[in-house]
């Protein structure tokens, strides 16, 4: 079953891969699970500080990037530390582009806030190192 993401156009498979566990396992296990995986769907969902789980993905992602999706977090706060962690997200996952790029910071990146983070997602984005620009919570009334 597929479904669109939110107002993305990015139509994935509903069942995605989260890569939180694969940090626990060896890279040619992880490799093997992520190939697994994309034999029949293509939605990836990592974070920076996930360990490694994201070299594990660049890793099997190598000559696949067109068929899948990738999101990846970030826990910057401020606009130095964004840079940085996208700049190792790319090199992790050896490629130039993020489909979805998440803040941790739950809603309190604003334009003018003085974290400069939301305009540093904002220049990502028009420099096409992100495609699209996300929140992650766990908490449903947030």
């Amino acid at each position: 079953e597929m479904v669109t993401l939110g107002k993305t156009g990015i139509t994935v498979h509903k069942n995605g891969f989260g890569a939180l566990p694969i940090q626990r396992i060896s890279i040619d296990d992880a490799v093997a699970l992520a190939e697994e995986h994309m034999k029949g769907h293509d939605f990836f969902d990592t974070a920076r500080f996930y360990t490694d789980s994201e070299e594990k993905l660049g890793e099997a992602f190598d000559g696949m990037r067109e068929k899948v999706c990738i999101a990846t977090k970030t826990a910057a706060q401020n606009a130095e530390d964004f840079w940085k962690d996208l700049e190792v997200s790319l090199h992790n996952l050896r490629t130039d582009y993020i489909d979805i790029y998440q803040s941790t910071i739950h809603l309190s990146a604003e334009a003018g806030d003085g974290t400069g983070l939301y305009e540093a997602m904002l220049e990502a984005k028009a420099q096409g190192k992100i495609r699209h620009i996300g929140i992650t919570n766990h908490r449903l009334a947030v």
